[in-house]
């Protein structure tokens, strides 16, 4: 893969709510490419369709109008199998860590290896391990969630999305629920491990004291990209 390849295509693509005489028209025509190993910031206020994208983006939904390629693939009219055949290639980080309770810091990672078939038992384990270490968490392998600050919690959400070396990874305002510090050590680490495996990193925030690592920033106001920070 060479390093300016898009990882991500969208062209005219436009999105509603609802099926009825009545539906509303959430996004209006984004276009927008995102590269191999760039990190882009998407700003906006609540409201503004920046979640609808991003969850697009991450083939959770449907694409119903326009082109929407990953990696090539159009996800348009993709089915389901398709859908979560390219779920499987990106990693996603979200505000609430969405970590299960009953399983340590290693079975939260490892869970995201069991996706992938190919892989035994015995090889996801290390993998998830040694991603822990380099999210700084090699003391906290078999601690439960309970037992975590904030910080280490997103850390552990952070090791489970990059632990399968995915292309892409999507974070909802990741940083939201953490002090300074933490929200700082949280995005340095996803800059510094995206860096090393050149994967594409989207984030939504509000959070303006992150904005500095980014490659680029978009804003979006009513559904439409409005302007681009370089």
């Amino acid at each position: 893969m060479t390093k300016n390849q898009f990882i991500v295509n969208i062209k005219n693509l436009n999105q509603y709510f609802g099926h009825t005489k009545l539906r509303n028209q959430i996004l209006f025509d984004i276009n927008l490419a995102v590269k191999s190993g760039e990190i882009m910031i998407m700003t906006g206020p609540s409201g503004s369709g920046k979640t609808t994208l991003l969850t697009l983006i991450g083939a959770l939904r449907s694409v119903q109008e326009g082109s929407l390629k990953f990696l090539d693939q159009e996800l348009c009219g993709a089915s389901h199998e398709q859908l979560v055949k390219v779920r499987r290639q990106i990693g996603y980080i979200f505000q609430a860590h969405n970590l299960l309770d009953f399983l340590t810091a290693r079975q939260n990672v490892q869970m995201s290896l069991e996706l992938h078939k190919n892989i035994p038992k015995y090889e996801a384990r290390i993998q998830s391990e040694a991603m822990l270490q380099a999210v700084k968490l090699g003391n906290r392998v078999n601690y439960y969630p309970s037992d975590l600050s904030g910080g280490q919690k997103q850390r552990v959400a952070i090791a489970r999305a990059l632990v399968s070396h995915p292309k892409l990874i999507l974070a909802d305002e990741p940083t939201a629920a953490l002090d300074s510090k933490s929200g700082r050590d949280v995005v340095n680490l996803m800059q510094q491990l995206s860096k090393e495996q050149n994967c594409a990193i989207l984030i939504v925030t509000h959070d303006n004291r992150i904005l500095d690592i980014a490659d680029r920033i978009i804003h979006m106001e009513d559904g439409r990209l409005i302007k681009e920070v370089s």
